[in-house]
């Protein structure tokens, strides 16, 4: 993670989730934020990444905290 911007393929691998997976939350709106680069091309900033990840973490499997 060198750079502070990062490709829906480089968050999908760390997520262990699809790209197709991110694009569909980012068109509902429920995905980690994103940058819009040229208009058309996605990238994210790791700290939001790491942001959208901590807002997840639960501490019982019943824990609705960490659920949009």
């Amino acid at each position: 993670m060198g750079s502070p911007l990062a490709t829906p393929k480089e968050v999908a691998a760390v997520l262990h989730t699809t790209e197709a997976s991110l694009a569909q939350q980012r068109y509902k709106g429920t995905g980690i934020p994103f940058v819009k680069i040229d208009g058309r091309r996605v990238l994210y900033r790791w700290s939001d990444v790491e942001a959208y990840i901590n807002s997840r973490v639960m501490t019982r499997t019943d824990d609705r905290s960490g659920v949009a």
